[in-house]
């Protein structure tokens, strides 16, 4: 029998890096990219001038009546701080660490009359992820070997960066770019956009994977006609064309995107329910659940087994060691996905540094995920954290 857990903590980090989406105007990821907000010249330049970075980091943490504890950070700042601390909480202290279905269940349906998505679920992933790390330290076992065990001795990495071709020189397997222009850029957009594919695809050569990301920014005419054109150029993916609740363009524009091209999204879907939307109407080849927003790991077990029933894959989006042990365990998950946070794209760093120590980096390409317990990373001792809605704790 497991200790009972005695606290949950939710903390906020702000500054020096914590945020991947707090990089700085001098980082390739807040360069020009096409969003849903190209459309307005006063915010197609940055995306944090329309506000990417206003959340930060959730840091939530659980320990055990024993002291061991566990953590997970995602996106969420001070309002999945409130969320953890005064409402979610109730169900996680007292509880047995174990009992991971009961907790998930019980946060996802006490909060469905203002959650469902977005912020409520990226706190309840943080929860959960901080569970399975506890369950782990407790077991002395990492957590792929709780989910089923790996069925591959490492996986492979596709990068995604601004720079494909220096990519294609560390190892990787493929390289998506961030795509540029938008529909309000008119025809000169996308022309800059298919040179653009054209130069990296002389630099890379004929075998080395290119996709674009589009992050929601297109719409049906626009992606159709971009991945038709795109085609000449052996585009292996185009991702997250349309905005994540418009099911009938993606089946649309999987319909009628060219032979031997595959359609991804899922980067801002959450639980099996959406997922279930994608799959049943043929949206996509390709699910990238983020396990930081979808629901958690648990809740990523389930849209995996959905998805493996309708012989699609799972790639998540990016989330370093929270989806590298998910990833290890499933065969529709081959490959993954491996954020370039170098702010030239030129050089793999860890993805959360320097907030998480020991956090392993692919090495041409290529990783074997430590057998540390947990998830195998810690929290840098030089943090500032920031405990904005503390609860009292459980009796």
């Amino acid at each position: 029998m497991f200790p009972k857990i005695k606290h949950i903590r939710a903390f906020t980090i702000r500054g020096g890096g914590a945020d991947y989406h707090d990089q700085g105007a001098d980082h390739w990821i807040d360069e020009r990219i096409a969003t849903p907000m190209s459309k307005y010249p006063e915010y197609a330049q940055s995306r944090q001038s329309f506000g990417l970075n206003v959340l930060g980091t959730l840091l939530v943490e659980v320990e055990a009546e024993d002291g061991t504890t566990g953590f997970a950070v995602t996106t969420g700042g001070e309002i999945g701080a409130f969320i953890v601390e005064k409402h979610l909480s109730r169900f996680v202290e007292g509880a047995n660490p174990a009992d991971v279905e009961r907790i998930w269940d019980q946060m996802f349906n006490a909060t469905l009359f203002y959650g469902r998505r977005g912020v409520v679920l990226n706190a309840i992933s943080g929860v959960d992820l901080a569970l399975w790390d506890l369950l782990g330290n407790l077991r002395q076992e990492p957590v792929y070997a709780m989910i089923g065990g790996a069925v591959r001795d490492e996986q492979q990495f596709y990068a995604t960066g601004a720079r494909p071709d220096l990519a294609k020189d560390m190892g990787f397997i493929g390289g998506k770019m961030p795509l540029q222009n938008s529909p309000s850029d008119g025809a000169e957009g996308m022309q800059r956009s298919l040179d653009h594919l054209e130069k990296m695809r002389n630099r890379v050569g004929d075998d080395f994977w290119l996709m674009f990301d589009c992050w929601m920014s297109l719409d049906v005419n626009y992606a159709t006609k971009l991945a038709q054109r795109a085609h000449e150029f052996g585009l292996k993916w185009l991702e997250e064309a349309l905005p994540p609740d418009d099911y009938w363009g993606y089946r649309d524009l999987r319909q009628n995107a060219p032979k031997g091209m595959m359609i991804s999204t899922g980067e801002h879907e959450a639980t099996r329910w959406g997922f279930r939307m994608l799959l049943e109407m043929e949206c996509c080849d390709i699910l990238q659940p983020d396990v930081g927003w979808c629901g958690g790991l648990t809740e990523l077990l389930k849209i995996s087994a959905l998805a493996d029933a309708h012989q699609k894959l799972v790639i998540p989006h990016g989330s370093s060691v929270y989806s590298y042990h998910f990833v290890i365990t499933r065969h529709n998950s081959p490959f993954a996905e491996f954020l370039m946070m170098a702010p030239k794209a030129d050089k793999v760093v860890p993805m959360f540094s320097p907030m998480l120590l020991d956090e392993p980096v692919p090495v041409n390409g290529k990783l074997k995920l430590p057998d540390r317990p947990g998830f195998g990373v810690r929290l840098s001792p030089d943090l500032e954290l920031n405990r904005p809605h503390e609860h009292p704790p459980a009796r």
